[in-house]
């Protein structure tokens, strides 16, 4: 078995969150959808299926690397979004305190010397630099929007390349 039990119990949580986060963004993505905001609402729907993607990531590296996968039970996500700005600051808290379980899991494959573990944790880290900062910009456009101006936003939104298209095409 290439990864200790530890560090798969820890992976097996985190299979939990993203499936979690996954439920989430559906839910703000649907809270855009029903106000006829449709940039808001794809945006959010594919962060919900790029964090599916992260769970489907980690499941498969558990299984290949000889753990056994036990996927937690998934809290529902919040339902109460009363603005877009609370949205948006629930993912951008959201991917601060991802930030901090997938550093967690590094320093976890660090402490046991799981070097492969380390590599793969590797892309998780360095994705979590670009949803950091992309929930960031999110909040701050639409602070500066306001509620009124949510289809300044979706213009935004419109011309804003995604940043996940060319790592699809790759």
């Amino acid at each position: 078995m290439l990864i200790s039990d530890r560090l798969a119990k820890a992976m097996n949580e985190q299979i939990g969150r993203e499936f979690a986060a996954s439920h989430q963004y559906v839910n703000i993505a649907t809270y855009f959808d029903s106000d006829s905001l449709s940039e808001l609402a794809a945006f959010f729907y594919r962060q919900a299926d790029e964090e599916r993607m992260h769970a489907m990531k980690f499941v498969h590296y558990v299984t290949d690397a000889g753990g056994k996968v036990a996927i937690p039970a998934v809290p529902a996500p919040r339902h109460e979004l009363d603005s877009a700005e609370t949205a948006a600051k629930l993912s951008l808290e959201w991917e601060l305190e991802v930030t901090k379980q997938i550093n967690n899991l590094m320093n976890i494959a660090i402490e046991e010397k799981d070097h492969i573990g380390q590599d793969f944790l590797r892309w998780f880290v360095t994705e979590q630099l670009e949803e950091v900062s992309t929930m960031n910009e999110l909040l701050a456009v639409i602070r500066r929007a306001g509620e009124e101006g949510l289809l300044f936003v979706e213009q935004f939104l419109a011309r804003r390349p995604d940043p996940h298209a060319a790592q699809a095409e790759a």
